[in-house]
Order: C-alpha cells, then structure tokens, then sequence
C-alpha cells in the first residue's frame, strides 16, 4: 500500500479543485490512500508527511511564482531540512493560473528544487502535450503542454465548481495515479 499526502495552497478553491482531482487518481491506483493537507493546516501534520512514501504539491501561480502561503509552507520545513525526513520519497507537483501561461512552469520548477532540496525525487508527467485540431484542445490531456507536472487555467470570472476545466482535472488524476503506481512500485524494492 501507498501512503500519497497532497499538500496544497488554493486561494479562490481551484487549486483545491485540481488538489481533489489528484487525490482521485491516487486512490483510483488499487492499494493506494491518499490525505489531502491544506497549508494553513500543516503544522499539525508534520509526521503525516514525514510517514508518506510521496507528497505532491500544489499551488496557484501568482506574479509568476508559488503563492506567499506555499512558500510559508516551504520555508517551514527548514525546521526539520538537516534530519532529511523527505529522503528517497517521491514528489511530484500542479499548479493552477488564471491566464493560459501565467509563468506556471516556473512555479512547477520552484517546486521540483525545493523537493531535490529535501533529496526527494521528482516525478514528472508522462503524457505527451494536446495537439490542436482546428484550434481546439477539448477532451485532450495535457492541454496546457506540461511535462513537469500538472498545470490548470482557471478563468478568473468563473467558480471552481466550472474551472479548471475537465481537461486539466483529468491530467491532475493522472499525475496522482502515476504518482501512486510508482510509490507502491518502490515500496515493493
């Protein structure tokens, strides 16, 4: 069995949405569980995340980068940095932006040295980008092109029970799956 905790900050709820996207691909893997952990809530669940074979990230993109609150989250976690508690688990990460690019890849990345910096290994996304046909994407995976990791637009003007879109719900479901299968193969080894 895999033990999958998703940490997330959601500013308006679509992060979160894309966070409970993830959770569902963890748990459609047969043997894994996953905990989904908002940042304001952290403090009370370091050993949660320490007891974890993998953690994903979440966090909308703001002025190009993670939210102030992720990066609270993140600088927390200099407390426990010098034990490696996080060694050899999996990590892997989404991220949300009210624009098509917004700069998300830079938070993805943010993300992927903040996991090296805990010598955790980073899982990227195993699907190829959408391909337009006739200028759409719909029902497409992947549609924002990503091989970090999952990325959503969500229209500002919309609620999260309408954005992000299926598409993007759909890659963030894959990633907790694909996340889910490689931790229960390492458990394994």
């Amino acid at each position: 069995m895999s033990k999958v905790v998703v940490v997330y900050h959601s500013g308006y709820g679509h992060t979160r949405v894309m966070a409970e996207a993830v959770a569902q691909g963890v748990e459609r893997h047969l043997g894994s569980a996953c905990r989904l952990i908002a940042v304001e809530d952290v403090a009370a669940h370091w050993d949660e995340l320490h007891r974890a074979d993998a953690i994903i990230f979440g966090a909308p993109t703001y002025m190009g980068s993670a939210s102030a609150a992720f990066k609270q989250f993140m600088e927390a976690t200099a407390a426990f940095y010098l034990a490696k508690p996080w060694r050899d688990k999996l990590a892997a990460g989404f991220t949300n932006s009210g624009s098509l690019c917004g700069d998300k890849l830079n938070t993805l990345l943010q993300m992927a040295v903040f996991a090296a910096q805990h010598s955790m290994i980073w899982v990227g996304l195993d699907l190829l980008p959408a391909r337009s046909t006739g200028g759409s994407f719909e029902g497409q995976m992947n549609r924002l092109g990503s091989s970090m990791g999952a990325m959503a637009q969500s229209s500002l003007e919309q609620p999260p029970q309408f954005a992000p879109p299926l598409e993007d719900r759909c890659t963030a479901a894959h990633l907790g799956e694909r996340v889910a299968r490689l931790a229960q193969r390492m458990a394994r080894d």
